[in-house]
Order: C-alpha cells, then structure tokens, then sequence
C-alpha cells in the first residue's frame, strides 16, 4: 500500500506543478481549476445516465427513447432557465451567485438518487436542469473578465478538460457504481458538488469589463507579457471604420433582457457560431448518452476492454481541448485575426471525414484509431469557439450572450437523445444495426457545423472590431 500512495502523491505534485507553471500561479491555478470543476460535475452528470443506461430501463422498465427523454429534460429546462442567470451574470456578484447555485445541485442530486418511478425521476431531472443553468453564463463572464483576451484559448482549453474529466468520471466511476445501485451514482456527484460550492463561494469576484484580469506570477511573468495580441487590437487594424458591422438600433446599454437579445442576434458571427455549436453539441449529446452501448455491440468488446477504449478517447479529447485552445491563441498572436475561427472550422471538417470509418468498423483494433482522431478534432473547436464569443460581444453582454447560445445549444442537446433513440428503436429497427445508423445520420450535423465556421472565418474580424468600438464607447 506504502508504494501506490507515494506514487499518487508524486503525480499530484507533479500535475499541481505542471499547472502552477503553466496557469501564472497559484491564484490563476486555483480559479482555473474551480471553474473546470464546475463544468465537469455537469458533465459527470449527463454521463452518469447514459452509463446507467442499461440499470435504469431495468429498474424502471422504459426504452431508449425515455432514456434520451431524461437528458432532453434536463438541457430544455436549463436552457429556458439560463436566459435569468444569464441577465444575473451582467448585473450581480458571480461567484456568490454560482456557488449558491451548486448548493442546490447537490441537493437535486440526492433527490434523484431518492426517485421510485421513471416519472419521479424525469420531475427531478427537470429540476436539475433549472439549477444547472447557471454554469454557462456565469463561467463565460468570469473567463471573460479574469483573464486578458490574447489567452482566453488556452485558459478555456484547460476549463473544458476539466469538463471531459467530468465526463470520464461519469462513464467510469458512477457508471460502474450503477452497475451496483443507480441510486448510489447519483450520490456519488452529490458530495462533491456541496465541497465545490464553498470553493467557489470564496473565490474573489473579478472586475467587470476586463480591466483588471489575473497577472501571471513567477518565472513566467516578465515572457507573459509579450506572449499574447490582443485580437480586437488587431480587428481595429485589419477592418477601416467605415466597413465595420452597425450595432442594432437599440444598443443593449443598461439591463434590457430584450435589447440585449436583439444585440447578439444581430451580430453574424455570433449567429453562426451559436449555430455551429448547436450542431457540434447535437452529435456529442448522442454519443454521451448511447456511445458506450453502442461500441460494446459494434466492436462487440466486454465491458473491462469498453473501459479501456473510454480512457483512449477521454486522452484524445482532453488533448484536443488543450492543443485546440493553444493553436487558436497561436495563431492570433501570429497575427491572424480569424486564427480562432479558422482552428475550429478545419476541425470540425476533419472531424466529419474520420467520423464515418470510426463508426462503420466492426472491430476496436481498426476503429479505434479513427474514432480516437475524430474525437480529438471534435473537442480540439470549443476552446478557440468559446474564447471567439467573447472576443465579438461587449463584457456588458457576456452573461446574456451565452444564455442565448445556451438556449439554441440545448436545443441540439435535447433532440439528440430523442432522436437518436427514436432513429435506433423505429427507424432502422433497434439493437446493433440500429445505433449504426443513428450514428451516421447524425454526423451531417457536424458537416454543417463545418460550413457554418467557414462562413464565420469572414465575419469574424468586422464584428471584433464592432465590440471593440461598442466598448471603448460605453
């Protein structure tokens, strides 16, 4: 026993000096790490039901589309619930506000640990979905606001890996304690959702607008600071007054909700990276929820060697994550202004071609490779998409921004399951063959999501420069 723990200690220290380095010290560490917690308990969660998929038709006796019905509730409701935290986020103390919100979350947690019907169940996860709804909008606007823009990249990459952990931990852990008790995988994220929310309860509240975001400390500081450009300098450059987009004729100043939507609506880019994202999150809620089922049939792999190939493609998409966010960043400190949007657009097309191959192989010694390249390429566009959203909306909008793309998201996210079941069990006839087909309908999703960055790669630099001069005037 002496021997594992001194090795587990080893790595923690090693991982926790990895990040004190690579984040600019132990504050930038410590609320990068919090914020990558928060999004990875919503996504252990989502996880957690698809990996109980098998235990709770079982328990309760309902189908793969009731199954998908349980996600789908939880993502409409969140969305409808994010547009109020979203006009929160502009206007209140954040972290106070978040780590409340997580408070409840562990608290539906054990009342969905305590449901005795499918309908109990479905009622608590609509609840959850209400709570839940804060982590987007109010994550957006602390990003926006702790960290200078030129590295918002990068910084997100790390968040979303702690999403992906999530994730991870979902399928692996509470997936297997559902194998024992469904109940008890429900449990299992409670605790750690009510220790997170302390955390973030004592987190410090960044100035709004950006102007005052965490310095890098230590050997790193002096390099950090000619590291990065700043992409609306760069937009201002590169886009003459005159060809910059007009804002809506109601500006959004102040706290008008249906201003403030008109606003973002208004801005191209935006429009067609909600819209990206929507497509993207279509196929990853699919594969969350009946990913697992569908590989042990597919490659017809038990569940010890299922678990192996979840660890090969939660490295690949933490990988993703990480070198997406950086290669964006890169590219804009090269000076390519779109180089975010660029980043995500040949992802998302890579990402389709290999996807096709990965999911028609019959064996995980042939598919895996293409499903692991796929799966990296998929994650590798949210990081620079997540930074580029902010980099095209006034800080005043950040909040309120991302409750509408939440809205649109979620919208992909909640058909998917429904759909994917609905695909698998009456269109092409259930079982193997069914979840097949599933899959490959659902990579045309990511095809446009494809196109829709192309699009963007040439609004992008007119509307960061529109949010710069809409700033400066505020």
């Amino acid at each position: 026993m002496t021997i594992p723990r001194r090795a587990l200690e080893s790595a923690g220290r090693a991982v926790h000096g990895h990040l004190d380095s690579a984040l600019g010290g132990p504050q930038r560490m410590r609320v990068v790490v919090v914020l990558a917690c928060v999004l990875g308990l919503s996504g252990a969660d989502t996880a957690t039901v698809g990996a109980a998929a098998s235990e709770l038709r079982s328990a309760f006796h309902i189908s793969n589309t009731q199954i998908g019905l349980l996600i789908a509730s939880t993502s409409l409701v969140g969305a409808v619930a994010s547009v109020p935290f979203g006009q929160l986020a502009d206007h209140v103390r954040r972290t106070w506000t978040l780590g409340g919100v997580i408070l409840l979350w562990g608290a539906v947690m054990i009342w969905c640990a305590t449901a005795g019907s499918f309908g109990q169940l479905l009622l608590a996860r609509v609840g959850l979905g209400v709570v839940t709804a804060a982590a987007g909008p109010l994550v957006a606007s602390l990003v926006g606001d702790y960290f200078e823009a030129g590295e918002r990249g990068r910084i997100y990459g790390y968040i979303l890996a702690g999403e992906l952990v999530g994730v991870g931990f979902g399928f692996l852990v509470t997936g297997d304690l559902a194998s024992f008790s469904w109940q008890a995988a429900f449990v299992a994220l409670a605790i750690p959702a009510l220790v997170l929310a302390w955390v973030v309860l004592r987190l410090p509240e960044p100035a709004r607008g950006g102007i005052a975001p965490l310095q890098v400390e230590g050997p790193n500081a002096a390099a950090a600071e000619n590291s990065t450009e700043d992409v609306r300098e760069l937009a201002l450059e590169a886009v003459p007054a005159g060809e910059r987009p007009e804002p809506p004729p109601e500006r959004a100043r102040g706290g008008g909700l249906i201003a403030a939507t008109r606003h973002v609506v208004h801005v191209r880019t935006n429009v067609y990276l909600i819209l990206s994202s929507a497509a993207g999150y279509y196929f990853l809620a699919g594969g969350e929820t009946f990913g697992l089922e569908f590989v042990k049939e597919q490659y017809g792999i038990n569940q010890a060697t299922t678990n192996v190939l979840l660890i090969v493609l939660g490295v690949s998409a933490i990988a993703g994550v990480l070198i997406g966010g950086w290669a964006g960043d890169a590219l804009v400190g090269r000076r390519h202004v779109s180089g975010r949007v660029i980043v995500a657009a040949v992802s998302a097309g890579l990402a389709a071609v290999l996807f096709a191959p990965a999911i028609l192989a019959r064996e995980a010694l042939s598919g895996t490779p293409y499903l692991a390249a796929a799966v990296f390429l998929l994650a590798a566009q949210n990081p620079p998409l997540d930074a580029a959203r902010l980099d095209i909306m006034p800080s005043r909008l950040w909040g309120r921004a991302e409750a509408v793309r939440t809205v649109l998201r979620a919208a992909g996210q909640a058909a998917a399951p429904v759909l994917f079941g609905l695909v698998a069990d009456h269109v092409a006839g259930g079982g193997r063959a069914g979840l097949e087909w599933a899959f490959m309908l659902m990579v045309v999703p990511v095809v446009a999501s494809c196109v829709l960055l192309v699009a963007a790669v040439r609004t992008y630099p007119g509307d960061v420069a529109a949010a710069a001069t809409l700033e400066w005037q505020d």
